[in-house]
């Protein structure tokens, strides 16, 4: 009936497929055997065996169609919530820590960055290469959106801090601006994470206590790859993930920091690899819409 009624759009459209040997049609077909999309792949070699190129053209659409369907983006918003033990974190507000030792935190900043996706069948997917500077003190910093054709989330990976490539890149921008007060020197790199206050257990002037912890040479690489496991995998059709940064952790966890012993932390070494180690068990997923 197409031929008979000589329908324009599809004349010009057969020529080309004939002209250029089906192209559209191999890398679809490449495409459905790295993905192992089990229904399409019928339909494939349905095309490949149709002589009649209406009919193959009706099958290339379809398939289009399905293959669409397959891969629609979804946007996914990843909220962080800092707290300190059970409590919400609160700039300028006093808290104790878990050794009991009292503080108030005026400053938490840490990089969050090469976030990962892994789907039902435990392939990795990356989302977002960017790099997101979480502020406490910017409410907007703490709300992270990325887009994906994942629909089924078994786990989410990122990394804490700034890999190396970048750390010595030369001068960055956005979130990597030198101006963001994350930035030593092109020695030493970026501060991947940073915690102020004062506390009466610092035995310094002011009672002022500050951790900048960094370093990304080999011994002293303080960024840590977080992977958080969904408390009921998958997340299927997952909208808005929060995630938990217990700053306690940051204190106690694999290593004991008490601000008595280590108020201030200025330089990459031992104690900041100590720092990463705990700040690397905050996280965790703590509710999923």
């Amino acid at each position: 009936m197409i031929l008979m009624t000589r329908i324009k759009l599809i004349a010009p459209i057969t020529r080309m497929i004939l002209m250029t040997r089906i192209k559209l049609i191999a890398p679809i077909t490449r495409m459905i055997l790295m993905t192992r999309i089990k229904l399409i792949a019928p339909i494939t070699r349905m095309i490949l065996m149709t002589r009649t190129m209406p009919i193959r053209l009706c099958i290339v659409l379809l398939l289009s169609c399905l293959f669409t369907a397959s891969f629609a983006q979804q946007t996914i918003t990843l909220q962080f919530r800092n707290t300190i033990g059970n409590k919400v974190l609160q700039l300028g507000t006093a808290h104790k820590n878990c050794f009991g030792e009292d503080l108030v935190i005026n400053q938490l900043k840490y990089y969050v960055s090469n976030i990962h996706l892994v789907d039902g069948s435990g392939k990795w997917v990356l989302v977002s290469n960017n790099y997101y500077l979480v502020d406490e003190a910017d409410s907007t910093s703490k709300t992270i959106v990325i887009t994906t054709w994942v629909k089924q989330i078994v786990a989410i990976e990122f990394l804490l801090g700034v890999d190396s490539i970048k750390n010595v890149s030369g001068v960055q921008t956005d979130a990597l601006d030198p101006m963001r007060g994350m930035f030593w020197t092109w020695n030493s790199g970026y501060i991947m994470a940073k915690l102020e206050g004062v506390s009466s257990a610092a035995k310094v002037p002011s009672n002022l206590f500050s951790q900048h912890v960094g370093g990304f040479r080999n011994g002293e690489n303080t960024a840590r790859k977080i992977l958080l496991t969904a408390n009921q995998p998958p997340l299927t059709e997952a909208r808005f993930i929060v995630i938990e940064a217990n700053i306690n952790k940051w204190f106690q966890s694999v290593h004991n920091i008490k601000i008595a012993e280590h108020p201030i932390c200025h330089s990459p070494g031992s104690l900041a690899m100590q720092i990463a180690d705990n700040y690397a068990t905050m996280f965790k997923i703590v509710s999923v819409n």
